[in-house]
């Protein structure tokens, strides 16, 4: 019994797993998110293989649902880019989340990045931040304007070095 299972889970992935990460590609345009997401879904089908009557409607809607998680995250970080960027007030040269902010953002000390990324990117008020890091108010406030200072002054001099 366990071995035909394990053979027809084998053939359904052989099957759909390749039109699967295809059709996720399409939709968040990065290979590697694509298979992330396929390989995702059929892990959760393996989880839950002896309860699902059609495998191949549960891979598919599983994909999309993280497809949507993901697009989500991205709206998250473009709006904390964002933020990020107009409070410093630097305007961004394109809509997209730049991968050189995110390395900024990174390279902060963890008492400034922590604030930041709980702040602009969770978009937790200061109140919340305050009580998930244990620091007064003023203090996440005064940590909050260091991070902004901070990447601005690194902002401005990668803008610099472009002109």
């Amino acid at each position: 019994m366990k071995r035909s299972r394990d053979k027809a889970a084998s053939e359904l992935f052989a099957a759909l797993y390749p039109r699967l990460a295809g059709w996720c590609r399409g939709l968040v345009d990065d290979d590697e998110t694509a298979h992330e997401i396929a390989s995702e879904s059929f892990t959760r089908l393996w989880a839950r293989w002896n309860r699902v009557t059609e495998p191949r409607g549960f891979l598919y809607v599983t994909a999309a649902n993280l497809v949507r998680d993901h697009w989500r995250k991205l709206e998250r970080e473009r709006r904390a880019m964002r933020r990020v960027t107009t409070e410093a007030e630097v305007h961004p040269r394109n809509e997209q989340a730049d991968p050189s902010m995110r390395l900024l953002v990174q390279s902060l000390p963890e008492r400034l990045r922590v604030p930041i990324l709980l702040h602009y990117f969770a978009d937790m008020p200061i109140r919340e931040v305050s009580v998930l890091t244990g620091r007064k108010e003023g203090t996440v406030k005064a940590d909050l304007h260091a991070a902004r200072e901070l990447l601005r002054f690194h902002i401005r001099r990668s803008l610099d070095h472009t002109v």
